[in-house]
């Protein structure tokens, strides 16, 4: 038996308090038993359960959460479905691995976006693109290679400097910046929300649940909560970081947590820095220490920045103080004028990492099957990975789902601590020393 430490919310995520309070939380209270038991209900355990849910429409799919859904990390990111692979993926010299990973992306944002048409999720789904911008000299390196990527790779895009950039970003800051579609922009606590509630009939989910205690016997998982218990004949884990607390990918995984902060609602005065319709989009940094950039569609201005090491998957308060600082310090040098706009929210969202860069999707143990270690891309990542998983566990076959295992792999082990944290904190440190002028 394995005890795990419970995922806590700060009550400081910006995209969950612009939601509409839900009803009263549904708590495990009892004694259950389940065909299929899924722990997390973010995007890789929402998908997991309607896909295993539909396959097997007979059978009883139970979804656990310990928090509130959209109050986790997936309804921390910054808002984008990314089809293109990850940076680091774009970079292989295996075009037929990025032509894989390029499909499964796609195919997360188009499944992603026909969910919201279908059940009417108020979510801002738009397929705006995204921008990957340079500040500076190392900025326009970095945004050099990343076209020659896109050559060689033959994915179109559109190129622009900066007096084309200033109306849509309502700033000059940025020397250039690559435009790409099929990129889509939403709030991601209200579409997570959203997915949960629109799950199939045979699926039941309990939020303010966390597994306490997991364990296998006799053909049966056991999950213990702080008020009932379920056992179940198969398991699906989309816990992320936490599934290592259960035992699975111990030492393997990076947990990192990136930084946001959001403003008020602009004025119709100050959205007259953005001349050039439509009135949202979101940029990335061409330099991966950069700042990420966001106008909703509701006008906010959203800056993040900034990573941490948490190995207890927590930041602390004090150090979130300073990083708000930092995101006031970016945002103001890009938006010189609006340097009035207060931040209403400023939080932190944890991801997986693996040294190798590597995320994992398979079987774990008897009738237990896991994604996780998405490497900062879960919108996409998660939410196509949950909906294979499920059919890995059925016995399904498909082309998507061969390709999945195909760019899947091991995470590499960690060193032991306290070497592990220096060298990461080291590293993130320099990183961000590296890339000042582009934050």
């Amino acid at each position: 038996m394995t005890q795990a430490r419970i995922p806590q919310d700060d009550k400081c995520n910006g995209w969950y308090q612009l939601l509409d309070k839900p009803a009263s939380a549904r708590r495990l209270n009892s004694c259950e038993d389940v065909d299929w038991l899924v722990i997390g209900a973010g995007f890789t355990g929402l998908a997991a359960a309607r896909r295993v849910a539909e396959i097997r429409p007979g059978e009883r799919v139970m979804v656990l959460d310990a928090l509130r859904v959209g109050q986790g990390a997936s309804g921390r990111n910054t808002g984008f479905v990314i089809d293109l692979p990850h940076k680091r993926d774009l970079e292989g010299n295996n075009v037929t691995r990025k032509q894989k990973l390029l499909a499964l992306n796609r195919a997360a944002v188009s499944d992603l976006g026909e969910l919201v048409t279908l059940h009417g999720i108020d979510c801002g789904w738009s397929l705006a693109g995204k921008y990957q911008g340079a500040v500076g000299e190392r900025g326009l390196e970095y945004l050099d290679h990343f076209e020659t990527l896109l050559k060689n790779f033959n994915y179109p895009y559109r190129r622009l400097e900066r007096d084309a950039l200033e109306p849509i970003l309502g700033t000059r800051h940025y020397a250039a910046a690559i435009f790409t579609d099929n990129t889509a922009l939403m709030q991601p606590a209200a579409l997570v929300r959203g997915l949960a509630k629109t799950l199939p009939n045979n699926t039941e989910l309990f939020e303010h649940t966390p597994v306490v205690d997991l364990s296998h016997s006799g053909g049966q998982w056991c999950a213990t909560t702080p008020e009932g218990k379920i056992r179940a004949t198969n398991l699906l884990l989309g816990s992320n970081i936490y599934s290592q607390e259960f035992g699975f990918l111990k030492h393997r995984v990076l947990p990192v947590m990136t930084f946001a902060s959001m403003t008020r609602v602009l004025t119709d005065k100050e959205m007259a820095l953005f001349p050039t319709g439509p009135h949202h989009f979101g940029l990335t940094p061409a330099d991966h220490a950069g700042t990420t950039v966001r106008l909703t569609p509701d006008r906010r201005l959203i800056i993040r920045n900034q990573y941490r090491f948490v190995p207890r998957y927590h930041d602390d308060l004090a150090e979130r103080l300073r990083i708000r600082q930092g995101h006031r310090d970016s945002f103001d040098i890009r938006y010189p004028t609006l340097s009035h706009v207060p931040f209403i929210a400023t939080w932190g969202g944890a991801c997986g990492l693996s040294r190798n860069y590597t995320a994992f999707f398979g079987k774990v143990g008897e009738n237990a099957w896991m994604s996780g270690v998405h490497q900062s891309v879960g919108a996409a990542r998660g939410t196509i990975s949950g909906k294979l998983m499920a059919e890995l566990a059925t016995g399904q076959n498909s082309s998507q789902l061969a390709d999945m295992l195909a760019v899947s792999g091991t995470p590499a082990l960690n060193p032991p601590q306290p070497f592990l944290s220096l060298g990461v904190k080291a590293r993130m440190k320099h990183a961000a020393w590296a890339s000042r002028a582009e934050l």
